[in-house]
């Protein structure tokens, strides 16, 4: 009831009508959208879903960007309220290109051992090709701080050399979340409570819908590992969380995660490695 109120004196102020007009317009407009049922394929049976769209899942919606009005707010505060809703707005689709690093020395215990391997330089290099072929007005280069995700970037870099590159320890390799199914390999609780809580934290800071000062759509590379990069993917598309490690990504693969304005998101490639000659996809 609130909202329908809302929309009619916004109607008064926009159009010019009185409140009975407003009230009349857009009793008119619920009746027809209420009259326009929703349209299923022959086979599906999900016509209520288990898991339903949360379109505020980022915090960002321009409701939640506002100071709620009071019980006894006017109804010239109310068209405020309404205006400053509409000022919060998202214009723009954020693009996040994440890049899982190129093969490495895995068998080295320690992290500044675990160099690319002279065919993850070469993998590095072809992803570098490929994103400066793409040419999308890319905004910065962020990777992980760990030894090969920082060379993977380096080698990225010089394909962009112009775009602004930074370092964050969000993005090191951790164990997110306990799998689901279990992965038969034994971690201790206190990995998943530290790793879990950073890389959750790095979904938060990364991943948002475009704030409403931002007119053209973004694109960002994000360089860094495959748990991280599962992890986001789930996350991002609502998907059971604990599901990461039932996905595979080649290494130098593209991930794409797009962000619309409205809140919704999407995966435009998942560990896209198509740019490779085949003999220089690995995965381990």
């Amino acid at each position: 009831m609130k909202k329908f109120f809302e929309k009619c004196y916004k109607i008064t102020k926009v159009y010019g009508l009185t409140v009975a007009g407003a009230v009349a317009v857009v009793g008119i407009i619920i009746y027809d959208r209420a009259r326009q049922q929703p349209v299923y394929s022959s086979w599906t049976t999900n016509y209520d879903p288990s898991v339903k769209w949360d379109y505020n899942w980022d915090r960002r919606q321009p409701d939640n960007l506002v100071k709620p009005l009071k019980e006894s707010a006017t109804d010239e505060e109310k068209l405020k309220h309404l205006e400053k809703e509409e000022q919060n707005v998202s214009k723009a689709t954020r693009h996040i290109i994440m890049i899982r690093h190129g093969q490495y020395f895995d068998t080295e215990k320690l992290d500044k051992d675990r160099k690319l391997t002279e065919l993850g330089r070469e993998q590095a290099n072809m992803v570098g090709k490929r994103l400066a072929e793409l040419n999308y007005p890319y905004t910065q280069l962020i990777c992980s701080t760990m030894t090969r995700a920082r060379e993977t970037a380096d080698i990225i870099h010089k394909h962009l050399p112009d775009l602004e590159r930074k370092e964050t320890d969000l993005l090191r390799e951790g164990a997110p979340i306990p799998p689901e199914p279990p992965s038969g390999n034994w971690k201790p609780e206190a990995e998943f409570y530290s790793d879990g809580a950073r890389i959750e934290a790095a979904f938060r800071k990364f991943f948002y819908r475009a704030g409403a000062d931002q007119v053209n759509d973004s694109y960002e590379i994000m360089v860094c590992h495959a748990n991280v990069i599962r992890y986001f993917v789930c996350r991002a598309l609502q998907f059971p969380p604990e599901a990461w490690l039932r996905i595979s990504l080649n290494h130098a693969s593209i991930t794409w995660v797009y962000i619309r304005p409205n809140g919704r998101v999407g995966i435009r490639t998942l560990g896209e490695a198509g740019f490779m000659p085949a003999k220089k996809v690995s995965v381990l």
